[in-house]
């Protein structure tokens, strides 16, 4: 029989505050030279106390409320001890038993167009670590104090997740949520968002295997083939016999596999209290109110409106995961429209708007390397675009041709007008380009008036290029049937 997987993920996001959680120390290192972002508490000196970062907690409690999570009543700190290079103190502030989140959930939707629901067990506080960098063969490591000290939100799933396509989707929609509350950038490159999995295998019926952790990956690629490749080694083990080890691994980019860290601590081995210097919060309901007051439209009501207006579901699920998208789509959307438009214009259709902004806007941004916010491409200008077209003023093919100026921030209707692009809808032109292209292939005329109507589609280009690309199509079919002598 095969395996069935059990996945629960831990999602740590930096929270996105001016300062450390428990300092006044700037947050905002990146960049920075090693060691230039700490101050007596983030180094651990006698003598400091913690003072909580409000801005962090209630970034936290949104967060929470996107994740449909309870965050009323009374959360506090408590100190995780441990030893380790990269935290100064010796312990960590976190939450043990009385998070800032609980009992939440997320629904996620497949390629194939299923919905998943995964559960959310809670969401809590803390302060980061550090950073240790190993130089290969180097005899020594080397310790970067920034990150230390930093808002961190960590989230633990239910083991609810049965597959990578799974967790790659649910990770999606976890930052997509995080980017559009404000809370985190959650950028996995910068180390803003990072992921750790717990997986085990059990056969149908029979108890969950023994799980191991893998620890601190940076991106949704390397979730999935993590999972992919400790699926294949557990199953390995078990096909011959063996026993899983619950143990903490790492991940081998280059490699492309896991490896050894250490064995598993228990709980008991951190020996959670209480932080004596930080009393526990009270979250009341006046105080949630205020909170959910401030949280901006989330994706899944993104989804929902744009599905309404007609956007295919595909289409609509790009748009709302992503920020710079979204924003770019509604702003074009409800532009106002060009100067000399007619007053009973149709409104610009949703659908349309989507295929040109995913497709040849897009496509010409990744050709270029650029990005949607970094280019001089403004909605209202992409919104005009696709109104000409909509209208008949040009064709699709001259809007092509007019896309790289109009992302260099020009107005395409301004562009038209300039180089007398305009849709050509005089006949006798038209007619003039038809018999220049019968008189030029006689053959394929020939083919047409003897019942091969779709060889008509061989005079078409001819005359659409001797047109410029400015004829209406519709009108060039309609003449060219005409002259043939078709019904």
């Amino acid at each position: 029989m095969a395996y069935q997987a059990v996945i629960g993920l831990e999602v740590h996001l930096q929270l996105k505050t001016k300062s450390k959680i428990f300092s006044a120390c700037p947050q905002e290192y990146h960049g920075a030279q090693p060691n230039s972002f700490t101050d007596p508490f983030t180094l651990g000196l006698p003598g400091t106390l913690p003072t909580l970062n409000r801005e962090a907690v209630e970034l936290a409690m949104m967060f929470g409320l996107g994740l449909n999570c309870d965050v009323s009543g009374f959360t506090q700190f408590h100190r995780k001890n441990y030893f380790y290079p990269d935290a100064p103190k010796n312990f960590q502030l976190s939450q043990y038993d009385r998070p800032i989140a609980r009992d939440g959930f997320l629904d996620v939707t497949l390629e194939d167009g299923s919905t998943h629901r995964i559960r959310i067990k809670r969401a809590h506080l803390e302060d980061d670590a550090g950073k240790l960098t190993h130089p290969t063969y180097a005899p020594y490591s080397m310790l970067d104090l920034n990150r230390a000290g930093s808002s961190l939100l960590e989230m633990v799933t239910e083991a609810d997740i049965v597959s990578a396509e799974q967790a790659r989707a649910f990770l999606e929609s976890v930052q997509a949520i995080a980017q559009a509350l404000g809370v985190s950038d959650a950028t996995p490159e910068e180390g803003k968002m990072r992921c750790d999995v717990n997986l085990s295998l059990h056969k149908p019926g029979e108890p969950w295997g023994t799980k191991c952790e893998v620890k601190n990956l940076n991106s949704f690629r390397s979730v999935a083939r993590a999972i992919e490749f400790e699926s294949a080694r557990q199953a390995r083990i078990l096909d011959a016999g063996g026993r899983i080890t619950q143990d903490t691994l790492g991940w081998d980019e280059g490699g492309q596999k896991t490896f050894l860290m250490r064995t598993k601590e228990g709980e008991a081995d951190y020996r959670y209290f209480p932080e004596p210097d930080l009393p526990p919060l009270d979250i009341t309901p006046e105080w949630i109110a205020r909170v959910r007051e401030r949280m901006p439209e989330l994706p899944a009501q993104k989804l929902e409106r744009y599905l309404a207006a007609g956007v295919r579901a595909a289409d609509a699920q790009t748009l709302s995961l992503s920020v710079p998208l979204s924003h770019f789509f509604d702003e074009a959307l409800t532009a106002q429209p060009q100067a000399g438009a007619q007053p009973d214009a149709q409104k610009l259709d949703a659908q349309k708007l989507a295929n040109w902004l995913l497709g040849d806007v897009s496509g010409l941004l990744a050709a270029r390397e650029e990005t949607l916010d970094g280019s001089a491409l403004r909605p209202a200008h992409l919104a005009a675009l696709v109104g000409l077209i909509d209208a008949g003023t040009i064709s699709g093919k001259i809007a092509k041709d007019l896309l790289p100026d109009v992302l260099a921030g020009q107005d395409p209707a301004a562009l038209v007008q300039e180089r007398g692009l305009s849709v050509v809808t005089d006949t006798a032109a038209i007619d003039a380009a038809i018999d220049a292209a019968m008189a030029a292939d006689p053959a394929t005329v020939e083919k047409v008036r003897g019942g091969n109507a779709k060889a008509m589609n061989a005079l078409f280009g001819p005359v659409m290029k001797a047109m410029g690309g400015q004829a209406k199509p519709e009108v060039v079919r309609e003449r060219l049937t005409a002259k043939l002598g078709l019904s």
